[in-house]
């Protein structure tokens, strides 16, 4: 039992540490603490990496796309669980769970994201959309035509697709796997970032990285969609109609896996969502406000809690059989 409540705490505290300290901002990529982040680093060495395993033959490189995926993931989670298994196996569990606990915060991102979600609100509300535009590159997108609805439609469905990359896949690895599971999600999760692709440069040397990352995030999405319409129905909202837009529109969207929480939340919201030329999610049931920002923050926050609990009997079942590091 010793080894649960050390789990539960450490899952408790990487998030709690989350939303006190956050993330490093992409804005400032001068600073050390940027530089030094997981993913940040992750991302470098696929870039390094990347042109080395290409090759003329796209069978080849489809090969080396393989072997790409398998290198960045080994060269991170193989550190982490050696070095997690030599600090519990000859110090204290208190510094253990010191080390587990940083490690995990770094695979998971909410306070950022929250403090850009409220910001882009503000700055919509108070109709400066000089520096609402600053919030649109949540889903990779021009913001040089962007109304206010159209940014905060930006906003909604990028907390409504991290909320599976960066909240629920990293607490679902590491209640089932360990910080190591969590930090191999963020390696899976970040090749994709950056080589899963369809376009010509990356069509070969990414599919196995896309491919792997639908697979690892099949599940977690779903579960997510459902978390959403579980999060509507506590905080009365439109849960029904959350149920019915994810059923009808969750194809709509170029990923397999996103579409099913995007969907969820334009019918909790009883909004539409749209990405121009990509997709159209849900009905223009009501305006797409600037609160309905802060309204996804707090479904967001609730589907959270509820995949925190959801983990404590996982936890409880994976760590009375085996000790995950």
């Amino acid at each position: 039992m010793i080894a649960v409540l050390i789990a539960v705490i450490i899952l408790v505290l990487a998030i709690l540490l989350d939303l006190v300290l956050g993330d490093p901002s992409p804005n400032y990529p001068e600073k050390t603490a940027f530089k030094l982040h997981p993913t940040v680093l992750m991302g470098k060495l696929v870039k390094v990496l990347e042109p080395q395993f290409k090759n003329p033959d796209p069978k080849i490189t489809k090969l080396n796309g393989v072997l790409l995926a398998l290198t960045v993931i080994t060269v991170f989670a193989v550190p982490v669980y050696l070095g997690l298994w030599a600090i519990y196996t000859l110090l204290t569990i208190a510094v253990y769970a010191f080390f587990a606990i940083i490690l995990l915060k770094m695979t998971i991102c909410i306070k950022l994201e929250t403090d850009w979600a409220k910001a882009a609100a503000k700055a919509i509300q108070s109709e400066d959309m000089m520096e609402a535009k600053k919030y649109s590159h949540f889903s990779r997108r021009d913001p040089t035509d962007l109304a206010g609805p159209q940014i905060s439609s930006a906003v909604i469905e990028s907390m409504a697709e991290n909320l599976i990359d960066f909240k629920i896949s990293p607490i679902l690895s590491y209640t089932l796997f360990g910080v190591t599971g969590a930090i191999a999600f963020r390696a899976v999760n970040t090749l994709d970032g950056m080589v899963g692709f369809k376009d010509p440069e990356h069509l070969h040397i990414g599919w196995f990285s896309a491919n792997l990352d639908h697979v690892v995030n099949y599940i977690p999405s779903r579960l997510t969609g459902i978390l959403i319409i579980a999060a509507a129905a506590i905080l009365r909202q439109d849960y029904e109609n959350a149920w019915t837009i994810a059923k009808r529109d969750h194809r709509k969207t170029p990923s397999r896996n996103h579409g099913w929480p995007m969907a969820s939340m334009a019918g909790a919201l009883r909004v539409q969502l749209e990405k121009p030329d990509q997709y159209i999610l849900g009905d223009p049931t009501e305006p797409l406000t600037p609160d309905k920002i802060l309204l996804a923050l707090k479904i967001r926050n609730m589907s959270i809690i509820l995949c925190v609990l959801l983990s404590l009997p996982i936890i409880l079942l994976t760590r009375l059989f085996l000790f995950h590091f």
